[in-house]
């Protein structure tokens, strides 16, 4: 099924709702002994949807998208401490530079997966389009 380019702004600008609202509300107690996992699993799942939306085998999208959930990363936990402060009441954690080393080794194992499927696409295709070259110069 392929998506327009509508309806993939509107599925992303939708997810990022979710996930900024999510991300601003304190962690239930039994998920708090693995809060840096899930920050690397939920990047990695945000890289893997976003490059399947836009990227594709494009090198320089999969960067932007990276940057980009990167820089989201850094602005959720800001967030966070200033909710604390707007609300006067602690809503949330504060600023945790562990969360933001937790997202990055996220989108960095994702890029390795990625990197890894783009480059065995790759060989396929040439091993296949050689192949092919060979099948048609044999009479």
């Amino acid at each position: 099924m392929k998506l327009n380019n509508s309806t993939k702004i509107i599925l992303v600008v939708l997810c990022l709702f979710m996930s900024a609202s999510g991300f601003l509300i304190k962690l239930p107690s039994e998920f708090r002994h693995i809060d840096k996992e899930l920050h690397s699993l939920f990047y990695f799942l945000a890289a893997a949807f976003l490059n399947i939306l836009f990227a594709n085998k494009n090198l320089i999208r999969h960067l932007v998208i990276l940057a980009i959930l990167y820089f989201f990363g850094i602005a959720i936990e800001y967030g966070q401490d200033y909710s604390n402060k707007f609300f006067h009441k602690r809503i949330h954690g504060r600023f945790d530079p562990e969360d933001v080393q937790a997202n990055l080794k996220g989108l960095l194992f994702f890029s390795a997966v990625w990197i890894l499927y783009t480059a065995l696409l790759f060989a396929y295709s040439k091993m296949n389009s050689g192949k092919m070259k060979n099948s048609e110069e044999t009479p």
